[in-house]
């Protein structure tokens, strides 16, 4: 059966649609379906922005720890990435390979990560805005940016290019595709390096989500230095163990990168 999963297993990353054919001709039927359905998503983007288009998008809104990240992507000449698609469409094997294949194809491509005091500075919708902002203008100060196509309805304030917002952007135009799995891969990654010092909570797993193992692990054992403060599981608790005069622990500020 052939599968995303046993196509990037198999191919070498940014192996070109002819070397895919080549590499893999019992893929041939699969491959082939797979590139009409890239080639309509690109024509679409063409038809927004012929060149110098960045997508972008942002991971980590929901959860109740860990950062945000943001990421900015351009991809010119319609470049052959196999199951290029929203992160959450994609199993998390999947996306760690094609997050390669996205960063060997791509013309241009930024990611950034706000942490916990900027959260709690600019609140999440808006940590969320300013690290598509710095993704899109870093790579503005390397390639020549005509139109930022930011996911969702929300327009970035203060972007010093022009901008336009598409619902759903992840799953209709490839670059915010791109945008939404350098996003997705990099948050988790940072979420695998937190749950090592603090595994009781399953960040490994839950990526910082109020599952319910998660919640039972916040109501025992309390915040740690990652969850956000002003979460709402998250800050009765605390108010709770304030109240009860338990230790609260102070924000994260760790350095990631």
């Amino acid at each position: 059966m052939i599968s995303l999963s046993y196509v990037l297993k198999h191919l070498p990353v940014s192996a070109s649609f002819e070397e895919s054919l080549r590499l893999l001709p019992e893929a041939e039927e699969w491959f082939k379906i797979e590139h009409e359905r890239l080639q309509k998503l690109y024509g679409f983007q063409e038809s927004l922005c012929s060149e110098g288009c960045a997508g972008c998008d942002e991971a980590g809104r929901g959860p109740l720890a860990g950062p945000v990240a943001a990421a900015a992507v351009i991809l010119e000449g319609r470049p052959w990435i196999p199951g290029l698609n929203d992160s959450k469409r994609i199993s998390e094997n999947d996306r760690e390979i094609i997050f390669d294949w996205i960063k060997a194809k791509a013309d241009a491509w930024h990611i950034e990560t706000l942490n916990l005091a900027e959260i709690e500075s600019l609140n999440i919708r808006g940590a969320a805005l300013e690290g598509m902002k710095r993704s899109v203008e870093a790579i503005a100060s390397q390639k020549n940016v005509r139109l930022a196509l930011i996911d969702g309805n929300a327009l970035i304030p203060g972007l010093s290019r022009p901008q336009q917002a598409i619902v759903k952007g992840d799953a209709r135009v490839p670059a915010i595709a791109a945008a939404s799995i350098l996003a997705k891969v990099s948050r988790d990654r940072i979420m695998l390096e937190i749950d090592k010092n603090y595994p009781h909570y399953g960040f490994a797993a839950n990526k910082g989500y109020g599952t319910a193992e998660h919640l039972e692990a916040l109501q025992r054992f309390g915040p740690c230095p990652w969850h956000r403060r002003s979460f709402g599981p998250v800050k009765k608790i605390l108010q709770e163990r304030e109240h009860g005069g338990a230790p609260v622990p102070a924000p994260g500020q760790i350095e990631l990168f």
